[in-house]
């Protein structure tokens, strides 16, 4: 997600998935892959890959300018497009004002790890009152559809979509490094996974997201970890 904030692979088959409420394909679009393979029980509301932790509990603040941005995999699901997915918090807030909250939802497959996104709710504040719900989509409504957000393998150079919802969310991330040091004030994190985010609704936009084994994202444009948290639930 392009941080507004505004804001795989490429192999071609297709598969039908009875059940799911969900045309899953693997097909490309101008080379970034838009539509992935997925079979009708293999996608779990809760699970880790190497870069994307859905546990319960986990959370992870990034800080930097003034801005401090808390993500927390709450123990929550919501069912969307026939899958239950977990729901994750992305809480921003700039010089201590709460400026957006986001309800992500996503679901890993035990197949592959691959973690799919399959939308959000978006709530945008001023002066500590909701004033719209930009960026909102849910795969299954309007024509949107499941992106893939972490795969479970990360290859260089891979191109995907991360969100399609026709004029609302279409970022896609390409992978333009796994070997990246990063430094925080929570640490030093190696072999970190460098993401090239993009959107064709607003191109001159690109931003940066590093994320490290074990972990999760570290580094977020100009905010890094400052904080892990592993539990208790929520």
């Amino acid at each position: 997600m392009l941080r507004r904030r505004v804001l795989r692979l490429a192999v071609p088959f297709i598969v039908v998935v009875a059940g799911l409420g969900i045309f899953a394909a693997c097909a490309t679009s101008a080379d970034w892959t838009s539509a992935f393979q997925v079979e009708p029980n293999e996608l779990a509301s809760t699970g880790r890959n190497p870069y994307f932790i859905l546990e319960p509990g986990y959370t992870l603040v990034l800080e930097g300018e003034g801005a401090r941005l808390t993500i927390t995999v709450l123990n929550e699901t919501k069912k969307v497009d026939g899958i239950e997915t977990r729901v994750v918090e992305e809480r921003e807030t700039k010089d201590g004002k709460l400026i957006e909250v986001a309800r992500n939802y996503f679901a890993i497959s035990k197949r592959t790890n691959d973690v799919f996104y399959f939308g959000e709710d978006v709530d945008m504040y001023k002066d500590g009152k909701v004033v719209n719900h930009d960026g909102s989509w849910l795969s299954g409504v309007n024509g949107s559809k499941f992106g893939l957000m972490m795969p479970g393998r990360v290859l260089m150079h891979s191109r995907y979509y991360q969100e399609v919802a026709p004029k609302i969310a279409m970022d896609r991330a390409t992978i333009v490094s796994v070997t990246e040091t990063v430094k925080t004030p929570a640490g030093e994190f190696k072999n970190c996974v460098k993401v090239k985010e993009t959107s064709p609704l607003t191109r001159f936009t690109t931003e940066y997201k590093y994320y490290a084994p074990g972990i999760g994202m570290v580094s977020d444009g100009s905010m890094n970890l400052v904080k892990i948290v592993k539990g208790p639930q929520r």
